[in-house]
């Protein structure tokens, strides 16, 4: 059997990369941090290699942190084992309205 593996690099972190492929719905995948913890989470929604699932449940205007960056805001709700890219998140990235804006 296969290895369907997911990283967690920091522990500010609410998401996790996957580094499987043909991760599709319903799939299992370990979810493992840099202290070797881990734990088995169901993913919803097909995931491509190097794409996010969330960790935790996030809520609409939450920040999305990936390797320790806040690399986005959550457009809708958002559970454990959700897909997480740009059909529920809004990028911070290179998005200078974000420090005008007070955001």
């Amino acid at each position: 059997m296969a290895l369907n593996l997911a990283l967690k690099v920091s522990d500010l972190d609410n998401v996790a990369t996957i580094f499987a492929n043909g991760i599709t719905d319903g799939t299992q995948v370990e979810v493992r941090d840099k202290r070797g913890d881990s734990f088995v989470l169901t993913v919803h929604g097909d995931v491509p290699y190097g794409h996010k699932i969330a960790l935790v449940p996030i809520h609409i205007g939450e920040q999305i942190t990936k390797y320790g960056e806040e690399i986005g805001i959550a457009t809708q709700e958002i559970q454990p084992g959700d897909y997480v890219h740009v059909h529920n998140l809004d990028s911070m990235r290179g998005r200078g309205d974000w420090q005008k804006e007070g955001k």
